[in-house]
């Protein structure tokens, strides 16, 4: 059995991933491991941005978000049968060292950022050309 990684930011492109890699991991009997990550802001725009709480946690917040991003696309008990990773890092490069051993990759084809007319984000574009296993980007 192998191992499917997709990546899961909550953006629509995202959800449509997740729904490809699990009907795909149904056919192959690959699980499927969904990765978030995060990072700090650059720093010229933490200097722009008020002080943050002392419990602010980016990490709670970004497996808060996986977790309802998967709940909303799956349900509890869809979400439940997933793996969940949240690293801290750039998006690329997260799912790259996740992508290692990995059966497939599955990316949505526009993240949360971006120029909605480009045909891939950035991220997209930079793992169909670095990932160490085969790639599928799911468009809308």
């Amino acid at each position: 059995m192998g191992r499917i990684v997709v990546g899961v930011d909550g953006s629509e492109s995202s959800i449509k991933a997740l729904h490809w890699a699990v009907r795909q991991a149904e056919l192959t009997g690959d699980f499927v491991e969904a990765v978030n990550s995060w990072e700090y802001p650059a720093t010229s725009w933490a200097s722009m941005m008020p002080g943050l709480p002392e419990d602010f946690d980016p990490q709670a917040l970004a497996t808060v978000s996986l977790n309802e991003a998967l709940e909303e696309a799956l349900g509890a008990e869809g979400a439940a049968a997933i793996s969940k990773i949240v690293v801290i890092g750039n998006p690329t490069q997260a799912l790259l060292e996740r992508a290692k051993g990995a059966s497939l990759l599955v990316v949505g084809a526009r993240g949360r950022s971006g120029f909605a007319a480009t045909l891939l984000g950035s991220v997209s574009l930079h793992v169909t050309q670095h990932a160490p296993c085969p790639v599928t980007v799911v468009r809308a």
